[in-house]
């Protein structure tokens, strides 16, 4: 079967690669990272970064299963393609001890078994001296399976393998997608393309294909880039990425000293809880060429520095990014015709876990049914 996978991004790409390790006959489209960001008119996507948190511990089923699913798989998808992208930093997941979120984090440990250690007020200061957590701090620590992966080379591994196994790549973008009821045919900036079937995986983007035949919002987000010396860098080099959980439901999140493509060193935080809609393509590309919110980036700036107050910062800078939700707070997995089907909307989760999302796209686009756990709403563990 031919199937052309539209968006390739990190549920596509990963998609990709699946589909070809079943023999399908596999064409992936979607166009190359922009050269200049700020002049850029096209789509984007979501991948233009070093830094994204992954680990196993996560309070919602559905992405508890997909993310142990997808770091198993991490270090067999670069030995095939030959393209590191997981560092085994650790995480940390912490918060006021008793609360519901910091107990649903404890339910899930037990019900997954996940290995980590449980660390409260003077084992999180000793171990980790250069973060300042308040009294009553309890603290999950995944020292193994968990850490960060730099989502650009995730990317390009998964291009790698798939094209290795015989997957064709068209930088292009589609216009328009034709069910013919035979096939599908896709109107591309420069052509057509004829396959038996469509996977569209093509983030908050979706809209401009599908019009409104699925809910779902993008939202607006802005992440911070810290920059810090080398000499900073090699003090915290024991650091492992952070997650704090606070009552009011905002979890703030760090990533430690990450070198990115300009040869600096950055800290990268994130929890931008200000909802700014993106509705159409024009709406994303002003976002993305924007280069985020000073606003959003002074806030996350004053609680980097109350949680780390003994930093030193060279400079600070922001970078927009875009986050796509579903009513359900799982993937859109849907068949839009006998012949097109989505897999999109990471609802804030989905970059370490993209490639059992890619795989279950393509079960999805061969016409297999998904696992019960697929289709069930994200809900809270119990």
């Amino acid at each position: 079967m031919h199937i052309a996978v539209v968006g390739a991004g990190m549920i596509g790409a990963a998609a990709a690669r699946h589909l070809t390790l079943e023999g399908h006959e596999v064409t992936l489209i979607g166009p190359d990272e922009p050269t200049d960001p700020a002049t850029h008119t096209g789509p984007f996507a979501s991948h233009y970064d070093a830094g994204r948190i992954t680990r196993q511990l996560d309070p919602w089923i559905f992405w508890s299963r997909v993310s142990r699913a997808s770091i198993a798989r991490y270090r067999e998808i670069e030995a095939t393609s030959g393209v590191r992208f997981f560092t085994e930093a650790g995480s940390l997941m912490a918060g006021p001890e008793g609360t519901p979120q910091m107990q649903r984090l404890d339910s899930t440990r037990l019900r997954d078994s996940v290995p980590c250690e449980v660390l409260r007020d003077a084992e999180l200061a000793a171990r980790f001296p250069y973060f300042d957590f308040h009294p009553g701090t309890v603290g999950f620590l995944e020292r193994s399976n968990a850490g960060h992966i730099n989502p650009r080379e995730l990317v390009r591994a998964q291009i790698t393998a798939a094209t290795a196994q015989g997957a064709t790549l068209l930088r292009d973008v589609v216009q328009g997608i034709d069910d013919t009821g035979a096939g599908v045919t896709l109107r591309l900036s420069d052509g057509t393309l004829h396959a038996d079937r469509a996977l569209i995986a093509t983030g908050g983007f979706t809209r401009a294909l599908t019009g409104d035949a699925l809910p779902f919002q993008a939202f607006a987000r802005t992440a911070v880039l810290f920059e810090v010396s080398q000499a900073e860098a090699e003090r915290l080099a024991q650091m492992p990425t952070l997650i704090v959980l606070l009552p009011n439901g905002e979890d703030p999140y760090l990533l430690p000293p990450i070198r990115y493509p300009d040869g600096k060193m950055y800290l990268k935080m994130g929890g931008d809880t200000v909802d700014v809609a993106l509705e159409t393509p024009a709406d994303f590309t002003d976002w993305y060429r924007s280069g985020g919110s000073a606003r959003v980036g002074a806030q996350i700036e004053g609680f980097l520095r109350d949680r780390m107050p003994s930093l030193d910062i060279a400079s600070v800078s922001t970078m927009p990014c875009v986050t796509t939700f579903t009513p359900d707070n799982i993937p859109h997995y849907k068949a839009l015709s006998d012949n097109v089907f989505t897999a999109f909307a990471g609802c804030g989760r989905g970059a370490k876990n993209s490639d059992e999302l890619g795989r279950l796209g393509a079960l999805l686009a061969t016409g297999r049914a998904l696992p019960d756990w697929a289709n069930t709403p994200a809900v809270a563990a119990e």
